[in-house]
């Protein structure tokens, strides 16, 4: 079948000093675990998550989720600072892939501002699209497009690791996804 794994963050800026972060992973409708907001860790809801990747593979997960967060706050908090952006506003991130039967795969991210659709990113070529067109929007369409390292990142893994490792949380979680 066609299975969906998607990672959900909202982050709420009170100031540039208070940041409230949610994450949530979700493979179909199934909870795989959230992220632990003070540690940054992530805590595993399903009995069969943290068997499906190695010890090694949850430590990169879990070390480039840090690095990723603390960069995220930090560029963030950095924008809204350059472009007069009022305090409190709320940022939401969707990002993911679906797995085809075939094993083609179909990358996705969409980032909402204040509960407004802001930005989404097109998979076939890993370019910004704008949801909104605002000073704002269009200063973070061209961070993100001219980060280099990112959009590497970024298509490594939507191309490489979402599609394996949904392989074996997949296989792993079987027995669930065939209950759902």
């Amino acid at each position: 079948g066609t299975f969906t794994l998607r990672l959900l963050q909202t982050t709420t800026f009170q100031n540039i000093s208070f940041v409230d972060m949610e994450g949530l992973g979700l493979l179909e409708d199934i909870e795989l675990g959230s992220l632990d907001k003070h540690t940054w860790s992530i805590r595993f809801y399903q009995p069969w998550v943290r068997p499906a990747l190695s010890h090694a593979d949850w430590d990169t997960i879990e070390n480039l989720l840090k690095i990723y967060l603390q960069q995220f706050n930090h560029l963030i908090n950095e924008g809204a600072m350059q472009k007069d952006v009022p305090y409190p506003f709320v940022v939401q991130c969707m990002a993911g892939c679906v797995l085809y039967h075939n094993r083609t795969s179909r990358a996705f991210a969409y980032v909402g501002y204040n509960g407004q659709d802001f930005l989404s990113l097109n998979a076939e070529n890993f370019t910004w699209t704008l949801s909104q067109d605002s000073r704002l929007s269009r200063y973070v369409q061209s961070f993100l497009q001219n980060y280099t390292a990112l959009s590497e990142l970024v298509e490594i893994i939507f191309n490489d690791t979402c599609v394996d490792d949904m392989e074996l949380l997949v296989h792993y979680g079987k027995a669930a996804l065939e209950r759902q």
